[in-house]
């Protein structure tokens, strides 16, 4: 057994067994098939309230893109979402992260979906999910930048049947997220987690949740040198 999971296996005697079922069924609804990019939000709220959302859908991974916008939460809001998915900020100063951004989702298998308003834009209703997706949303005023459409594997839309011309963001990402993982969770793809990635996932969860870990840890490691 590899110390990875002997690790797993000592910090897991430090919770309930209802606990650690409780981590199990989480995991088995966690997906990488689908992630969210966030472009230059600019209200913590409404970023707290889209993370919030990710996390209660079972998204494992949420990108933030920071070239106009730094981010920034609202703890009220985000009622400690952010502990449990693996967020990745796009921040580089000088340079455009959204560039940088969707080149790393490409090489990781991902298309890219940007929403829009535009009549050419695809209904939420009808993507394809033959491979896995990010869906990029832009910012409260502006939307995506143009660099974002322009590169974008697909411009999709939310159908709209009232006279208001759009959603609050956070509302648009549930959704488009529940839209997508329902069909995603009924369908024969295979869009689960691998084992490898579940254990450290595992790992990374009991680190947040066994009190003082970091010392347990420690212990452990020198009693298996």
């Amino acid at each position: 057994m590899s110390v990875v999971k002997n690790l797993i296996e000592f910090l897991e005697k430090y919770i309930t067994d209802s606990r650690k079922k409780g981590i199990e069924k989480v995991l088995d609804g966690r997906t990488r098939y689908v992630t969210l990019v966030l472009e230059n939000i600019f209200q913590s709220q409404n970023s707290s309230a889209v993370l919030r959302t990710c996390e209660c859908l079972g998204l494992q991974d949420v990108h933030i893109i920071e070239d106009e916008s730094k981010y920034s939460v609202n703890k009220r809001v985000l009622k400690g979402a952010n502990k449990w998915i693996d967020l990745h900020r796009h921040k580089m100063k000088g340079f455009n992260n959204t560039e940088i951004c969707f080149r790393k989702l490409r090489e990781e298998g991902y298309k890219i979906l940007v929403t829009d308003p535009s009549p050419d834009g695809v209904s939420i209703n009808e993507i394809s999910l033959d491979q896995k997706v990010a869906v990029v949303m832009g910012n409260e005023l502006h939307g995506t930048s143009e660099f974002a459409l322009a590169q974008a594997d697909q411009k999709i839309v939310i159908p709209m049947y009232g006279f208001t011309e759009s959603f609050n963001i956070s509302v648009s990402a549930a959704i488009i997220l529940n839209s997508l993982l329902t069909r995603l969770r009924s369908s024969e793809i295979n869009w689960q987690l691998t084992e490898a990635e579940k254990e450290k996932i595992r790992l990374q969860w009991l680190r947040k949740v066994v009190r003082r870990s970091d010392l347990l840890e420690q212990q452990f490691l020198r009693a298996n040198k």
